[in-house]
């Protein structure tokens, strides 16, 4: 793919959609897990490439920057036995909402843009280059932040542009983001993540999250009306009444944030050097991400924040125990 698509005048949802297609998420893959990305260890040069590069589309889809200091950076220490090895980057950026009631609340999409960097030789490659872990996801939110930019009309509560690094080193990116956030926590309507979108069965996708909320509720009607996606939507098997600590929702559904994670299963080239570019399935991630569209549209426009599960948020939210 030559360029990123160019986005003019503001445009209803259907054509918005189309813009979000299996070539333009394997070329942010195929960027950002190519071998000179060097498996984008958090930190070092090549996560701050993969950052400048989402900074990048970030800026062309005219998201405002929400990160620090007026930029659409922001900077975490990274370091092990109480000892700070450098500093980590989050790119954050907004798409103002259009209700004036409304736009003060953010509906979050986030995905982690790190992945384990360079290890010991096996046939002879080094590189992790973690296509689908979790270039995949950043892949989408690249994709949603050009999409929903140019939807008309505006949504009416505002969406939060949240990609991380340091998920791979214990989700230290998106605890520090919950830590030093760039907007009020209590403002934070709904999150959906996305993390492994483009392996195993091209026609279903797993939903950590269900039955704790509404969103996931959301996300089961969605599906089914949208049969053009060719998605059957179910329970991840590894979700579990208290969710573990596997990927960037957690920190965010610790406070109360109801939650829906997008998920694709494990496969044998999990956090190996096999998992490159050329085994990424493009076409699930780019239908996987369109749902993720309706879901996030759907939640910004909707007349109240969606609720969760009493009995799930007792289990999830310490201070509702």
């Amino acid at each position: 793919m030559a360029a990123l698509v160019a986005l003019g005048a503001a445009t209803p949802v259907r054509a918005q959609v189309a813009l979000i297609t299996p070539e333009l998420l394997n070329h942010h893959i195929g960027v950002l897990a190519d071998d000179s990305m060097r498996g984008r260890a958090t930190p070092s040069p090549e996560i701050e490439q993969a950052a400048q590069y989402v900074e990048g589309v970030f800026r062309r889809a005219g998201l405002a920057p929400a990160g620090e200091d007026g930029g659409y950076l922001q900077r975490f220490p990274v370091g092990s036995q109480g000892v700070v090895s450098g500093t980590g980057p989050n790119v954050v950026g907004v798409l103002r909402g259009r209700d004036r009631r409304l736009a003060g609340q953010y509906v979050v999409v986030v995905a982690h843009m790190d992945h384990l960097g360079v290890g010991r030789p096996v046939d002879g490659d080094s590189i992790r280059n973690g296509a689908d872990d979790n270039a995949s996801g950043t892949s989408g939110v690249l994709a949603l932040a050009e999409a929903l930019s140019g939807t008309a009309p505006v949504p009416k509560r505002s969406i939060l542009f949240l990609v991380v690094s340091g998920e791979e080193r214990g989700l230290v990116g998106s605890k520090w983001y919950v830590a030093h956030p760039t907007v009020p926590l209590d403002s934070l309507a709904a999150l959906v993540n996305l993390d492994m979108i483009s392996r195993n069965r091209p026609d279903s996708v797993y939903l950590n999250g269900w039955g704790k909320s509404e969103v996931a509720d959301l996300v089961r009607r969605l599906a089914a009306e949208h049969r053009e996606l060719g998605l059957s939507v179910g329970p991840d098997e590894e979700d579990r009444p208290v969710t573990p600590q596997d990927s960037d929702h957690w920190p965010f559904q610790r406070l109360g944030v109801p939650y829906i994670f997008f998920y694709t299963g494990e496969h044998a080239d999990y956090h190996r050097a096999s998992d490159e570019p050329r085994r990424a399935d493009g076409d699930k991630a780019s239908r996987i991400t369109r749902l993720a569209y309706y879901t996030l549209l759907e939640l910004a426009n909707a007349p109240a924040r969606p609720a969760w599960d009493p009995a799930a948020r007792q289990r999830n939210v310490p201070d509702s125990r």
